[in-house]
């Protein structure tokens, strides 16, 4: 017997982007995000993550660029995890743990176009970038992640560079499924660091497994101590939304 043809009737790329799309309808008035006087909903959550994604296109962000972020578990390192696949665009978390040296050889290793960075490593994300201007590299475009506006005007600030962009951004979908979401590095221990590509299908099956290997129920609330950085959460990032979480960073 002939098998069916897969078209856009039975077919459909796997991605965690969908998990979000679906919080935002289902559990769009639950707390999303909760990180000391900040709550998002998920449906503000998904706003934002719009946003983000209409504002890196807005810079030049196209399919299979490298979007890079240096940060803690804060509210912003969680919208990236969905605001840059958005755009079509990689995910390249980097370890906080990191000097300046070797940040620079990542950022310069993966081509990162644009490097978001909280304000408690801007000295270390400066430092990586006069390390590659020494080495006549390509720099990356600076995206600040602070609260406080006065702190470096001269950087373009995470929330201002949000508010470049449109609310009814048309999502950039994965044509194929085994296209990458992230990009992610070993820490080094025993030799330099060393790429790993997550597919969009890999992080959204792996999402799903952690929620039943854990036992998540519906609607669960989180309290993050594994960085975000570290293999994306163990895709617990994608997880939460999947059962429409609340994370506490």
């Amino acid at each position: 017997m002939d098998g069916t043809v897969k078209c856009s009737a039975n077919y459909v790329p796997l991605s965690p982007i969908s998990f979000l799309e679906r919080s935002a309808v289902v559990y769009r008035d639950r707390l999303s995000i909760v990180h000391e006087n900040v709550k998002f909903t998920w449906r503000q959550t998904r706003d934002r993550c719009l946003r983000l994604a209409s504002a890196l296109t807005h810079l030049g962000i196209s399919c299979g660029d490298i979007v890079a972020a240096l940060a803690p578990n804060i509210p912003a390192m969680y919208e990236l995890h969905f605001g840059v696949p958005m755009a079509g665009a990689v995910l390249c978390a980097l370890n906080t743990r990191h000097d300046s040296a070797m940040v620079s050889v990542l950022l310069k290793q993966s081509e990162a176009k644009i490097l978001f960075v909280d304000y408690q490593l801007l000295d270390v994300a400066k430092g990586a970038l006069e390390i590659m201007s020494k080495a006549s590299a390509k720099l990356p475009h600076l995206i600040l992640i602070s609260d406080r506006r006065s702190l470096a005007p001269e950087i373009l600030e995470y929330d201002s560079f949000l508010a470049t962009g449109e609310s009814n951004f048309e999502i950039v979908w994965p044509n194929d499924e085994w296209d990458a979401i992230s990009l992610n590095y070993t820490s080094g221990t025993t030799s330099r660091p060393k790429g790993v590509i997550y597919s969009h299908r890999g992080a959204y099956l792996n999402s799903l497994a952690s929620v039943l290997l854990t036992e998540m129920t519906p609607m669960p609330v989180y309290l993050w101590t594994l960085p975000m950085f570290h293999c994306n959460g163990w895709c617990l990032t994608w997880a939460m939304a999947a059962q429409g979480g609340t994370t506490f960073a």
